[in-house]
């Protein structure tokens, strides 16, 4: 009897996936209630939908479940930080952030004050 509750403890715990690890929920609703309103009212033409709004942010949201495992934590919080200020959740900023931390990473130009400073 102990090892059956010994192991399923132990189950338990490797399936225990920690909050940080997974993309945070955010409550878009709110943000795109207030951008197509905002949009009709300022007579837009191409005038984004509620609907079409709430579907760029789930597009959002599972391209993210790509990238975020990828990012260290302290740029996962910094993005969330970002995507969620000023009270209008958005996995659309919580993605360009990811991204944007991504080619900044890529495009790192380690050394190159060293070849410039280089006399031939």
């Amino acid at each position: 009897m102990k090892i059956a509750l010994l192991s399923m403890a132990l189950l338990g715990g490797q399936l225990a996936i920690p909050v940080s690890d997974r993309v945070p929920d955010l409550d878009v609703a709110a943000l795109c209630k207030a951008t197509s309103q905002d949009d009709k009212a300022m007579g837009l033409v191409l005038a984004q939908t509620y609907k079409d709004c709430m579907r760029d942010e789930a597009t959002a949201r599972e391209q993210l479940a790509s990238v975020w495992l990828a990012n260290p934590g302290a740029i996962r919080d910094s993005c969330e930080g970002e995507a969620v200020a000023g009270g209008s959740d958005s996995y659309v900023d919580l993605l360009v952030c990811m991204q944007m931390t991504d080619l900044a990473k890529s495009l790192s130009l380690r050394g190159a004050s060293k070849n410039r400073n280089h006399q031939q």
